[in-house]
């Protein structure tokens, strides 16, 4: 198991970028960060949890939900056990509580499908 910690959110002008991080911690499995795949997902206010982006061990594969295509970029550094979400040009349809997990296989998008979930991170785009 790996606790994930996700930070970086806040209340922003549409247009404008944000950062997200999540950084994993607690790891007790003996299964090092490097060894997940990772992904994040959101949930808007009365609507389901959704796929964002997954990106896998090395972070040499990344792939998006349609929404965020060519607006965001998922990105990691398995020497700080630290997974990013660049979020650009932000729209107001963008906020919702942002979430990263690990995949229990790679290229899923449900959620089911996930485990070790963050408490989450606040994103709040004024139109």
């Amino acid at each position: 198991q790996v606790q994930l910690d996700e930070s970086g959110g806040g209340t922003v002008q549409a247009g404008d970028s944000l950062r997200l991080s999540c950084v994993a911690s607690r790891i007790t499995s003996g299964r090092a960060f490097i060894r997940y795949d990772m992904g994040w997902f959101r949930r808007a206010p009365g609507k389901e949890r959704e796929f964002v982006a997954g990106i896998n061990w090395s972070g040499s594969s990344t792939y998006y939900a349609d929404s965020v295509k060519g607006r965001f970029t998922v990105s990691r550094d398995n020497a700080k056990d630290t997974m990013w979400l660049q979020m650009n040009s932000l729209k107001h349809e963008d906020t919702a509580v942002y979430y990263c997990a690990s995949m229990k296989w790679w290229g899923t998008i449900s959620e089911d499908n996930y485990e070790n979930w963050g408490k989450g991170t606040q994103v709040t785009v004024s139109s």
